[in-house]
């Protein structure tokens, strides 16, 4: 059987059940897990040699959480990343997690960046790690991250997005238009009905899902490789127009 791809209110309903008395994760752990799947994706297919320098958008929720735990991942692994959050996170784990990152003696631009300073930020860099908006995302994209979304889709660099590309309706893909076109996607836990017909290059992270909750939403996994933290999935036809 073919993997199942995610409404939005399957994917509220799984991480729900994945945090509670079911599940028994701490979104402490699946931060950690989904950022370090995000970390190993931008690493597999852009090597630190040629792709040294990262410029890593968060947002305020999850989705930067996850990219904030990706940071520190990728500077471990060699790599020079540097973090935008043009609207911080205002939970104290986001505060955390930031911590965590200035402790590793990680580079951060201030949130009021101009977009002068924006632009040279993607300029310098070598590829871009999208963790701003995730499948909770609805319409329309407002400040500060109406300027951003097209001064990186406008960068010309390769992007890298978390979960569903920013801007996406997590349903709908980028009907609108006005998201982020990535070259790579990570999908986390399963993917998501807007991405179905994505047409780059496509991996799942999420090696935490428990057997009884894939099988009680029929997620029909895949199976990773060896001790990675992603597996790449095929890409799937889109249908044709009679």
């Amino acid at each position: 059987m073919s993997i199942r791809f995610l409404t939005a209110k399957l994917a509220q309903q799984i991480d729900e059940e994945l945090m509670n008395s079911a599940g028994a994760f701490s979104i402490d752990q699946l931060m950690e897990l989904a950022g370090l799947a995000c970390a190993q994706t931008l690493a597999m297919v852009y090597g630190k040699e040629k792709y040294r320098k990262v410029l890593v958008c968060c947002g305020p929720g999850n989705q930067g959480g996850d990219g904030l735990v990706a940071a520190r991942h990728l500077g471990m692994f060699g790599y020079e990343p540097t973090i935008y959050m043009p609207k911080p996170g205002s939970k104290d784990i986001y505060k955390r997690l930031k911590k965590q990152c200035d402790n590793m003696k990680i580079k951060s631009m201030p949130p009021d960046a101009s977009v002068d300073a924006v632009r040279s930020a993607l300029s310098s860099s070598d590829v871009i790690l999208d963790a701003i908006f995730g499948f909770s995302f609805k319409g329309p994209v407002r400040a500060p991250f109406d300027e951003v979304l097209p001064l990186v889709s406008s960068a010309g660099k390769p992007v890298v997005s978390v979960d569903i590309p920013s801007g996406w309706d997590v349903e709908k893909g980028n009907e609108e238009g006005v998201g982020i076109v990535p070259d790579v996607l990570v999908s986390l836990t399963a993917p998501k009905e807007g991405v179905r017909y994505f047409k780059g290059r496509h991996f799942l992270g999420g090696r935490f899902v428990p057997k009884a909750i894939e099988g009680k939403f029929q997620l029909n996994l895949p199976e990773y490789p060896g001790f990675d933290q992603i597996v790449e999935l095929p890409h799937a036809q889109a249908p044709r127009l009679l």
